[in-house]
């Protein structure tokens, strides 16, 4: 299951992720999002546990708690939608 890790420190790599979360059960990755020029974090990454068991024990025990000075939000992770939903118009509302 992906979990969604938010609120991180810059400090926090992703070794400290895969420590945190192996206390509930086995982490297959852990992965910090860093921006593309620079390198840095950007505060926020993703971690993928191997049952849904220990990825919601995980959740449960991880949302709010300190990691390295800051409290993190964990929750499930959700797929990005794809692009635009609906009917989206040029601007001025008109329809060709």
């Amino acid at each position: 299951m992906n979990i969604y890790v938010g609120n991180l420190s810059f400090e926090v790599t992703e070794q400290d992720l895969k420590q945190a979360f192996s206390a509930f059960g086995q982490v297959e990755s852990a992965k910090i999002i860093k921006d593309t020029y620079d390198g840095r974090s950007k505060g926020f990454g993703f971690v993928e546990m191997a049952g849904r068991a220990e990825a919601h024990s995980a959740i449960d025990g991880l949302n709010g708690k300190e990691l390295k000075g800051r409290a993190v939000k964990v929750n499930e992770a959700h797929s990005r939608s794809g692009g635009r939903r609906g009917g989206a118009r040029p601007a001025g509302g008109q329809r060709f």
